[in-house]
């Protein structure tokens, strides 16, 4: 699991130059995303609590028609890109575009987890107790496309998806987000009733959506656009022009 930032660990190490010998078509020891590791993450953990998530939060009343909507057409609209856009050519690997090994890596994950799903999930899950209404429904809406996003991006894997359409539910979802991590500012923000909620949780509110403002939009356009979608185009037309040079 992601934790939403973007690729998952079934798709992200370096890749190789075609040119050098140890490129993963010529040393089968290199690692690749391959069709058995993809088809291993079937129903993971993870992914099922993710799907349980929205699928509760959607049962709430509480997720825009839009949001919903947006869900739906995100897994219609999954299919046609890959079939005429990014075909995924049967018994192909390829190597994986980021190395998620390293120390700093790990921690950027865990911070993306931390800061749009525990701690939103711990401020809901707060507000019911404390009956802050306003805070929970303007909180759910981004939660609630978090966990799609983490529910598709199992998706793509386990069905084996080309790169480009996997690097597209990232960026899909978390441009989506953004509009909605707005709108939770504005009713954060905002001097409607709060009724007796407490003075520190409408801090702590202001600052989680805040937060997630600053941290998914740096993943947007600080990792996912500039590094992770142009390494997934070079991977994915690498292996395909070498194919059909062997063709």
């Amino acid at each position: 699991m992601s934790g939403g930032v973007g690729p998952t660990g079934s798709d992200i190490s370096l890749p190789k130059d075609p040119q050098n010998p140890n490129h993963p078509h010529k040393n089968p020891q290199i690692p690749t995303t391959t069709a058995s590791q993809i088809k291993a993450n079937l129903l993971s953990f993870s992914h099922l609590n993710a799907l349980s998530a929205a699928l509760i939060l959607a049962s709430t009343g509480l997720v825009p028609l839009q949001d919903l909507l947006f869900v739906l057409f995100s897994l219609l609209y999954l299919p046609i890109i890959s079939h005429l856009a990014f075909p995924s050519k049967p018994h192909t690997t390829y190597p994986k575009p980021l190395n998620n090994t390293t120390k700093l890596f790990s921690l950027y994950i865990a911070i993306g987890a931390i800061v749009g799903l525990y701690a939103p999930i711990a401020y809901l899950l707060e507000g019911t107790y404390e009956g802050d209404k306003e805070g929970i429904k303007a909180a759910t809406p981004h939660l609630f496309l978090l966990a799609s996003q983490v529910v598709m991006e199992g998706v793509v894997f386990t069905e084996g998806f080309s790169p480009p359409t996997r690097a597209f539910v990232p960026v899909f979802y978390n441009s989506r987000r953004i509009f909605s991590i707005v709108d939770w500012i504005r009713r954060e923000m905002g001097d409607g009733d709060r009724g007796d909620v407490s003075g520190r949780r409408v801090v702590v509110g202001r600052m989680l959506a805040v937060g997630n403002m600053v941290f998914w939009c740096y993943n947007l356009f600080g990792f996912l656009l500039p590094v992770y979608l142009p390494r997934v185009f070079k991977v994915y037309h690498s292996v395909h022009k070498e194919k059909k040079s062997d063709e």
